[in-house]
């Protein structure tokens, strides 16, 4: 999203604002949906070296972007020039409890139960916040950011007194927990800072890092991303590691694992939020019918969705390897179409599912693929399944 800005510029003084302002700025945040705000200069982030470090470890794995734009996360003036202030605020997206998935079907992380995608729902509130600085101080400049801008927006948030950081890597708020989305809006406003969040709350707990599958996280407070269940879902676009696969669980998309067994998040509140209605059939989710989507079902299906991000391709990959974590045999037609898939990638996932659930129609079905498959990928699947029978 580019500057939004009035025509001609701020003059020093109305750019340097007392209290007043800031408390106005607040107070429309939280009318506007917004459940927590704060305000901090726009300065070096405090968390710099670490990241720097961390992708030193190639812990961004196929996050290519990061990298990309590394020299741009030093100063939030990479995002916009003459920024003075960064207002943080953040969605909480709580909305309904998650429904123990049965054989058949998959988990798909809270973020991702409802049609619309945060992005979209932060952005225009952030938008109508903009709008209402313009009004207070016209020819004011701001750009607003969510996800997408080269920017630390935990380490803000954090500046901006919003939380800590939990061992796993989540920014904790006392009263709203970890289940939260982080948004900011930047100004060339000099607005009232808030005191930054100096402590942590988290003591000799390591519930997070004790519960994580597939121990993604080598130190506390470090998260290797090639290892989390999250990127794994959603970002990686080949195929998943065979040794990654079993820790997968039942996690269709995205994981909670390290937000649920949080103490800080017991109570957390419950969000009504229009917004973030959730769909009923994605808590759980039914494999099966994944499986039998085809593009433009997919499309109808998700559409702008967050479940869009992986594609067809990554989230029926995905649907495969959570079958052949289940090992459940009644799974094995839907496998044996997905053997016949476009995609490569789904081909070989389907093919690592069958030899998990094994049986004589799993191992007949990979046979008869196995005589007519012409990519070594996928036949090197298939032939190592079938040596599990």
């Amino acid at each position: 999203m580019g500057p939004h800005a009035a025509t001609g510029r701020v003059s020093q003084s109305a750019a340097t604002t007392g209290p007043a302002l800031s408390a106005a700025v607040k107070a429309e945040a939280l009318r506007l949906g917004f459940d927590l705000v704060g305000i901090t200069p726009a300065t070096v982030p405090g968390g710099l070296e670490n990241f720097h470090d961390w992708l030193r470890r190639g812990y961004d794995g196929e996050m290519a972007w990061l990298s990309r734009r590394e020299e741009a996360y030093e100063h939030p003036r990479n995002v916009l020039a003459g920024v003075r202030s960064v207002i943080m605020l953040a969605l909480n997206y709580r909305t309904d409890e998650p429904a123990p998935p049965c054989p058949g079907t998959g988990r798909v992380s809270r973020y991702a139960w409802s049609d619309a995608d945060y992005h979209a729902v932060a952005r225009e509130r952030l938008k109508l916040l903009a709008d209402f600085l313009h009004t207070q101080v016209p020819g004011c400049r701001t750009r607003s950011v969510i996800d997408s801008a080269p920017m630390l927006e935990r380490d803000f948030a954090r500046a901006a007194g919003l939380g800590w950081f939990g061992k796993n890597t989540m920014l904790i708020n006392k009263r709203q927990g970890s289940w939260i989305f982080l948004a900011g809006l930047l100004t060339d406003l000099e607005l009232e800072p808030d005191a930054p969040h100096e402590t942590s709350h988290c003591g000799t707990c390591t519930r997070c890092l004790d519960a994580c599958p597939t121990d993604a996280f080598p130190q506390p407070y470090v998260l290797d991303a090639r290892k989390c269940i999250a990127y794994l879902t959603i970002e990686l676009k080949g195929p998943i590691p065979q040794e990654l696969r079993s820790g997968m669980g039942d996690w269709l998309f995205g994981c909670d694992i390290c937000q649920d067994v949080c103490p800080w998040n017991r109570k957390s509140p419950r969000k009504d939020d229009p917004a973030f209605v959730a769909r009923g059939d994605l808590n759980p989710a039914d494999l099966g019918r994944l499986l039998d989507l085809d593009e433009a079902g997919f499309r109808d299906a998700f559409g702008e969705s967050a479940l869009s991000r992986p594609g067809r391709t990554g989230l029926l990959r995905n649907a495969a390897i959570v079958l052949g974590n289940q090992r459940d045999t009644a799974a094995v037609p839907a496998l044996e179409r997905a053997l016949g898939d476009a995609e490569l990638v789904v081909r070989g996932a389907a093919a690592w599912a069958l030899g998990q659930i094994g049986g004589e129609a799993a191992f007949t079905a990979l046979k008869c693929r196995l005589r007519v498959e012409d990519n070594a990928t996928v036949r090197d699947e298939i032939e190592q399944a079938l040596a599990t029978h």
